[in-house]
């Protein structure tokens, strides 16, 4: 019996790229097939990403929110619902200038957070340094942890 080989094996590349098994899906869904078309609307949408992390008194959340001045966030808290609200202005073309390269977003965005019941609505602090906003709500006291000690009898 004769085997024979009809086409070479394949060989994949082994860069750290090729590995990184999101790559794909990230490229994909940045794929913008108007890119190239002036349809006189921003290409992209302005939605920053946000971490939220718990601890036994607290829940955190941080933005990335460059260029948004304190004026143009609006944050509100009803029952347990957190919403935060702002905008970017895009920037003016001034007379003599012209766009080669446009890829920073801009423009109004919300987003609502369902927190658990659990929250102190009323000890809520938000600040914003460095373009970076972070809200810290408080859990109520009732509901935090607590340590019981064991009696020798």
């Amino acid at each position: 019996m004769t085997i024979l080989r009809t086409r070479e094996p394949q060989v994949l590349p082994t860069t750290a790229a090729n590995l990184e098994p999101f790559r794909l899906m990230r490229d994909f869904l940045r794929w913008d097939p108007l890119r190239d078309y002036d349809l006189g609307a921003p290409t992209a949408a302005f939605m920053p990403s946000f971490d939220v992390k718990e601890s036994p008194d607290a829940y955190q959340l941080k933005a990335d929110l460059p260029g948004i001045l304190e004026a143009d966030l609006e944050i509100s808290l009803e029952s347990n619902r957190l919403t935060v609200a702002g905008k970017r202005e895009a920037e003016a073309i001034k007379d003599g200038e012209r766009w080669h390269l446009a890829e920073r977003s801009n423009g109004s965005f919300s987003r609502t957070f369902t927190l658990p019941e659990d929250v102190d609505a009323e000890k809520v602090v938000a600040e914003l340094r460095n373009g970076v906003l972070t809200l810290m709500v408080p859990k109520r006291p009732e509901v935090r942890p607590k340590k019981i000690s064991v009696s020798l009898g």
